[in-house]
């Protein structure tokens, strides 16, 4: 048994998926499932979710890589996608083992400082003052995700306490914290990944942050053996609410 828990659905090859910040495996069942005729799907419930292990004091990129080799090798699995912070993952798992291919949509890698960091301190100020609806909008307006001030802040408010998936959310937002230290950590310039050895397909949107889509040339550049396709309808969040079986078409490809 692997130490996370893990989503599996379909039939064929393995192919192991990571989601990004704040997501939870459910957040990836439509992509699975537009899958599912071609790949055995397993969508891993990363650390600090569901019944998974949290992320404990000593966590780590190198526990997370390690938790999707376990998956890989406990799966038969020989491919990855990750999304957002999942990509960056997918990216440092392809650095240390044998994969026949990588796919990353938008991953979380900084190259050159080019990724915001400087709303973190704010951040874990207001989750722990109590205030999950500010820290959340100030996360996500920080990073050109979504709009900011008080009506916003009042609807996120509302949503963490009255729907399923508002006080689902809330419940992850702390796991951030760490995530974003990684990625913050994980600051370089690009060079690491040239190590990549697999064949990797970088995804993207065209209405996604500036900071995100720029990174991606630069990666696809630096990888051996890369392709990059960025489609100009998609944002952030296109594999797990915007366009899953769109992105599943591009992962099939």
């Amino acid at each position: 048994m692997s130490s996370v828990d893990v989503l599996t659905v379909g039939q064929g090859p393995g192919l192991v998926v990571l989601p990004g910040a704040t997501r939870r495996a459910r957040h990836y069942a439509a992509l699975a499932a537009a899958l599912s005729s071609s790949y055995t799907v397993h969508v891993v419930e990363r650390r600090g979710r569901g019944r998974s292990p949290a992320q404990g004091s000593d966590y780590g990129l190198d526990r997370e890589v390690a938790d999707t080799i376990e998956v890989l090798s406990e799966t038969g699995s020989r491919q990855v996608f990750g999304h957002s912070y999942g990509g960056l993952v997918a990216l440092h798992v392809a650095l240390r083992t044998d994969l026949d291919r990588v796919i990353a949509y938008e991953p979380a890698v900084s190259v050159d400082s080019g990724m915001p960091f400087d709303w973190l301190p704010r951040y874990e100020e207001l989750l722990a003052a109590g205030r999950p609806a500010r820290a959340m909008v100030h996360f996500l307006h920080s990073l050109d995700f979504m709009p900011g001030g008080p009506l916003v802040v009042a609807a996120v408010w509302a949503m963490q306490r009255l729907t399923a998936e508002g006080r689902a959310t809330r419940e992850v937002l702390p796991t951030v914290v760490p995530e974003m230290r990684v990625a913050r950590e994980m600051d370089s310039d690009g060079g690491r990944y040239a190590g990549i050895t697999a064949p990797a397909l970088l995804l993207g949107g065209g209405r996604s942050p500036a900071y995100i889509q720029e990174v991606l040339p630069l990666l696809v550049e630096t990888i051996p053996h890369a392709k990059l396709v960025r489609t100009p309808e998609f944002d952030h969040n296109a594999p797990d609410l915007g366009a899953p079986a769109a992105v599943a078409d591009l992962i099939r490809a």
